[in-house]
């Protein structure tokens, strides 16, 4: 049996959002035109890495047929991790710091105990409503989310005989799965444009 960190353990998790209406134009007409029911939303994200999984040797189970991955050993007095301009995101897992156990031994690398990446997002909405009859009005809303492009890396080569293992190979967009990368957090800067009916 092996124990470590859950794989949703994110130990530092913080969200902030904020919507504000723009004060109306005080005088003129054309000031309230062209100035009135304009409104800003933001929303922040930032949070700390998914724990990853090391994956030592592939071992087929002679009494069931079952096939797993043994997990790894920890090689004493080497860095668990390398930085530098060489890998994607500027870190590592280093590969040195690890090495495969002898036979169907599970390794004495404590479950999940290397992260992945940070991951931080500022998204920024700016919306007019346009007043048509009573409660009902139309919105027009331009969006950008990842407004200052920070990138954000997901998925760490968890495959201890891979060339790449302990890099990141994709970023955190095409990493999650639960929704197109197109409309995921973590990708690039993107913007939309929209219009909905408030009623």
């Amino acid at each position: 049996m092996t124990r470590g960190n859950s794989d949703f353990d994110v130990r530092h998790n913080a969200q902030a959002g904020l919507a504000w209406d723009l004060p109306m134009a005080s005088s003129g007409k054309t000031s309230q035109l062209v100035l009135g029911h304009w409104g800003l939303d933001g929303r922040v994200m930032a949070r700390s890495g998914f724990p990853v999984t090391l994956f030592g040797n592939y071992i087929i189970d002679p009494a069931t047929g079952q096939n797993y991955y043994s997990g790894v050993n920890i090689v004493p007095d080497q860095p668990i991790y390398l930085y530098g301009s060489p890998y994607p995101g500027g870190r590592a897992i280093n590969p040195a710091a690890f090495s495969l156990p002898n036979g169907n031994t599970s390794g004495n690398a404590p479950r999940n105990f290397v992260r992945g990446f940070d991951a931080t997002q500022l998204n920024v909405a700016a919306h007019r409503d346009f007043p048509l009859k009573g409660k009902i009005s139309l919105q027009f809303r331009a969006e950008t989310f990842n407004l200052l492009n920070h990138p954000n890396f997901g998925y760490i080569d968890p495959y201890f005989y891979d060339v790449t293992f302990g890099q990141a190979t994709q970023t955190l967009n095409h990493s999650l799965g639960t929704v197109s990368s197109l409309y995921q957090q973590g990708g690039a800067r993107s913007m939309q444009f929209a219009l909905k009916v408030v009623f």
